[in-house]
């Protein structure tokens, strides 16, 4: 929540408040919300080990019917 207050200054050394664990109780200064942490058991890095070599497969083909005799004088 931000202070409506425009000549308000942070105090920077100041620490910051403990993870929220009871909103209610401190609906007037809320702590930081806990972070969510999700497993990464699906990364992109399996689908893209395979979309990219095929891709540059792909492309190579297509060059080499179409492009490769193309030259400018």
């Amino acid at each position: 929540m931000e202070p409506n207050n425009p000549n308000h200054i942070e105090d920077t050394n100041k620490p910051a408040p403990p993870v929220e664990t009871n909103y209610e109780a401190h609906k007037e200064n809320p702590g930081p919300a806990p972070t969510v942490n999700e497993p990464d058991n699906k990364g992109a890095g399996q689908a893209m080990k395979w979309i990219i070599p095929i891709i540059v497969v792909i492309l190579l083909v297509v060059y080499f019917l179409f492009f490769r005799n193309n030259v400018s004088n």
